[in-house]
């Protein structure tokens, strides 16, 4: 008679596949790299980037833009575009004596790209709310001139209206500054925090 444990059903691990195999990735990698240095030691044109490795780069550049911290950009395209030309920008780089891993090389890439992509765009949101902003304070300025010159308006609405979108560029302003404001003390070091500090024995 069978015991209980023996009766348990094995469970089957589950083998995860990646959507890149990286063994052929760093051998296409290789290939292509030996073929772009025979080209410029014989003055042969550049080899075009074959087709698998530029698949691979897609995918990466893909499946990390679907990853949680990046999927919910709207201009996540861009990013992935990004991504795409920075790893071809790259690509000769990649040396296979120092590393195995083309995959974690390329996902590298495509990570600062799309951060880079991020702040560029924070940074167009950023003056255009300031932009918006000037000119809100313009057009109120010239109501309440309007207003004391013809009848009472009423803006009760309008403001209302705003008052969500007024609220959230306020804060996207602020946080941008402040995050600007923590860079510009990072920098501070070296001889600018020597200078602070010989400054402040002085005092002493």
């Amino acid at each position: 008679m069978s015991t209980p444990e023996e009766e348990k059903p094995v469970k089957k691990k589950r083998v995860r596949q990646n959507y890149v195999d990286n063994k052929a990735f760093l051998a296409a990698m290789i290939e292509f790299r030996e073929s772009v240095i025979h080209a410029k030691e014989n003055g042969l044109p550049r080899p075009v980037v074959p087709m698998y490795i530029a698949s691979c780069i897609m995918k990466i550049a893909t499946h990390l833009a679907h990853k949680p911290n990046f999927m919910n950009y709207s201009f996540r395209e861009e990013m992935v575009s990004d991504g795409i030309e920075n790893c071809l920008q790259y690509i000769d780089n990649f040396n296979p004596e120092k590393s195995k891993n083309p995959f974690a090389y390329f996902t590298q890439i495509v990570y600062y790209a799309f951060l880079r992509r991020i702040q560029k765009e924070k940074k167009h949101l950023y003056t255009k709310y300031k932009l918006t902003e000037h000119v809100n304070i313009f057009e109120q300025t010239s109501e309440v001139q309007e207003q004391d010159m013809h009848e009472p308006k009423n803006y009760d609405d309008s403001i209302k209206q705003s008052e969500w979108s007024q609220e959230y560029m306020n804060e996207f302003i602020t946080n941008f500054e402040e995050h600007k404001r923590k860079k510009r003390v990072k920098r501070k070091t070296g001889v600018d925090q020597f200078i602070e500090d010989k400054k402040e024995w002085r005092l002493l």
